[in-house]
């Protein structure tokens, strides 16, 4: 039973004790002062139901009535000690003491339900009243949450917008470049090789070299442009490892001949990646060239492949400096560049991951004991 059942029971109890109780209370100093006309004494009890009516309410009162009435017939009522119940005078009584029982008690029992009803109508209001004021809040919570996620959706469009155009003045401009540089590029190789021009002939390098490496920034701009524009065409195959890493150490030698590689070409016979011979070139030449600024003079590199968790990995790694504790959350990102002075565009990593992440793979750095750093590739094998 829980607390409120309880104290109704509880309740309930006093007041049938309080009923019977109540006459039989009065009872004993009604017979000891005596009376010509005990008759008057059932107004006493009268009294008293018509009190546990108001306090009680309609059973307490009938309950009181109907001891009232034993009580006043059988100590009161002649021939007294006994229960007649068949006098006038004994329904007289009966129907005054149960009249006005019923009608004490039952407006007194009406008044208590409409009390009741009132507060649990009033708790009802309560509660619908929170209800709506809860309501109310969510709204205007939500209105807000929308009208904050609507300047959002504009500042993202308009970002958007922004960058967009900002992808295409990129490969307009970098395209637009390609010919004067190639240009510029083609003379100064040419008159490189007049003897008639052999006093000027380091400036003339020089600027074949410029033009190359203005070349190089030119691509990667590019190449970023159409990674992040969602332009890049990907034509896989199966590739071998050892052929796409030996062409890629041969490009290698064609711009630093003096560069040492430690290259295992029989432990990776056979191994094959599904990848765009293409671009798998781009990703070596990025590694190996990113190595070779970065390493001392004639310290040679190391490139190893073979199987690994997911897929294939190469590495490329180096005796160089290694990468600052500081960066290597950010050395995959655009721009970001060594404090060491090493020539470079902050471009070359940013392709590599991008390259690796569209055929499935991706790309992350270890540093080397006793100095440098490895970077390693996993691509997926053929299916």
């Amino acid at each position: 039973m829980s607390g409120s059942g309880r104290r109704r029971a509880v309740r309930a109890v006093l007041a049938a004790a309080a009923a019977v109780g109540g006459p039989v209370a009065l009872t004993a100093p009604l017979l000891s002062i005596g009376s010509t006309s005990p008759r008057e004494y059932v107004l006493v009890y009268l009294g008293y139901v018509a009190t546990t009516g108001v306090l009680g309410g309609l059973w307490p009162a009938l309950l009181a009535a109907a001891t009232s009435f034993l009580l006043a017939d059988y100590y009161f009522v002649p021939p007294v000690r006994t229960l007649t119940l068949l006098d006038e005078f004994d329904l007289v009584d009966l129907a005054m003491l149960a009249g006005t029982a019923l009608l004490v008690g039952g407006l007194v029992s009406r008044r208590r339900r409409a009390q009741r009803h009132a507060v649990a109508l009033a708790g009802e209001l309560s509660l619908a009243n929170a209800e709506l004021v809860r309501r109310n809040r969510e709204q205007e919570e939500a209105a807000r949450v929308a009208l904050e996620l609507e300047r959002t959706q504009r500042q993202v469009r308009v970002l958007e917008e922004t960058d967009r155009a900002r992808q295409e003045l990129l490969a307009t401009v970098s395209h637009e470049l390609r010919t004067p540089l190639a240009s510029i590029l083609t003379g100064s190789t040419a008159l490189l090789g007049r003897a008639d021009l052999a006093p000027a002939r380091d400036e003339l390098a020089s600027i074949a070299a410029e033009a190359r490496r203005l070349g190089r920034l030119v691509g990667d701009m590019l190449d970023m442009a159409r990674i992040e524009g969602g332009a890049l065409d990907l034509r896989c195959e199966p590739v071998d490892v050892a052929e796409a890493v030996q062409a890629a150490i041969d490009r290698l030698h064609r711009h630093s001949p003096g560069r040492p590689v430690s290259w295992d070409a029989e432990a990776a016979a056979g191994v094959q990646v599904l990848a765009d011979w293409d671009r798998l070139a781009q990703v070596l030449d990025n590694l190996l060239g990113n190595a070779d600024r970065l390493a001392p003079p004639e310290t040679p590199l190391a490139v190893d492949a073979g199987a690994g968790e997911g897929g294939v990995v190469i590495g490329v790694a180096d005796r160089g400096p290694g990468v600052p504790a500081e960066m290597r959350d950010r050395i995959f990102d655009r721009f970001v560049r060594g404090d060491d002075g090493a020539p470079g565009t902050g471009l070359g990593l940013p392709i590599v991951r991008a390259l690796v992440e569209a055929h499935g793979g991706r790309v992350w750095l270890e540093e080397r004991r006793g100095g440098g750093a490895r970077f390693a590739v996993s691509l997926p094998v053929p299916g």
